[in-house]
């Protein structure tokens, strides 16, 4: 008998564990399907910097001032994020240096609330395209084009994704989407929540979301 999971994958877009939460948690339930243990997992918004002006922000100068890290410290602390992305999703470059910008991300996130809309498994390719665009080639997120080209690249119509980004569509949505999710605790992400009511925080490896998926599809 299959056991179906509702998961909200509530993240960043320009968050670098995000990426390895998400490669852990697919890889957990590429190992889990022989087990009957599958998911729907539905892509819920979190900005990390809701106020940062359209520019950016060089990476280095952010982390200094929000985290008070030293450049030797975000040195290496990308080499582990690096590494670790790279063992939890294999195939996937992060490319990111001293030189690198992070973004406001709200229009992306309106763009996934989108995609959920029109098709779910289309959300999930969106999903990686955004963090290819961001982590890999080191594109501006606050710009439409690089938006739509991600949406094409996911398998969804460009010009509806234009008009999206154009009309400011799904803004509303986007927002009470965020609002809940912090009134339910959210700070931190990526937040890994399974049936409305079971938390895995963090960017675990694929072994510790294996056990906990396992846990909770035999409780549920």
């Amino acid at each position: 008998m299959t056991r179906t999971l509702k998961i909200d994958f509530v993240s960043d877009v320009v968050c670098p564990w995000c990426v390895v939460g998400l490669g852990g948690l697919e890889g957990a339930l590429a190992r889990l399907k022989a087990e009957g243990i599958e998911a729907d997992i539905t892509f819920q918004p979190f900005e990390l910097n809701p106020q940062m002006a359209p520019e950016g922000e060089n990476v280095g100068e952010h982390v200094a001032r929000k985290y008070g890290a030293t450049p030797e410290q975000s040195a290496a602390n990308r080499a582990v994020i690096t590494q670790r992305a790279a063992e939890a999703w294999p195939g996937f470059e992060m490319r990111t240096g001293p030189d690198s910008r992070i973004w406001n991300t709200f229009d992306a996130h309106r763009l996934l609330h989108w995609a959920g809309e029109v098709d779910p498994g289309k959300q999930r390719a969106l999903k990686a395209a955004l963090f290819t665009a961001h982590f890999t080639d080191g594109k501006p997120l606050p710009d439409a084009e690089v938006l739509a080209d991600a949406a094409e690249a996911a398998g969804l119509d460009r010009a509806e994704a234009a008009d999206v980004l154009a009309t400011g569509r799904y803004a509303d949505d986007t927002r009470a989407a965020e609002a809940l999710w912090r009134s339910r605790g959210i700070s931190a992400v990526p937040a890994v929540v399974i049936e409305g009511k079971y938390l895995i925080s963090g960017g675990q490896p694929t072994a510790a979301f294996e056990e906990a998926l396992r846990k909770i599809a035999a409780e549920t």
